[in-house]
């Protein structure tokens, strides 16, 4: 996937465990976990507005674009 997910980051520099951050996030360990590691397809953007809020980040520390490989042509 093409969007990266650094939550993790973010809690490591907030020195922030993950169940403080669902927490004060209003939404499940399990659900943040979902979305720290990448599997989410989606996150509603009053779930980012409060990830940024709690963390006092942008949305752009939290998420970023890197490029797909491209396929190796025969």
């Amino acid at each position: 996937m093409a969007i990266v997910v650094d939550v993790d980051v973010m809690l490591a520099r907030r020195k922030m465990a993950v169940g403080t951050l669902a927490e004060r996030v209003g939404i499940t360990p399990a659900n943040l976990a979902v979305l720290k590691n990448g599997r989410a397809k989606a996150v509603r953007f009053t779930t980012l507005d409060a990830i940024c809020r709690v963390l006092e980040c942008q949305p752009g520390d939290v998420l970023r674009w890197e490029p797909d490989e491209p396929e190796a042509t025969a």
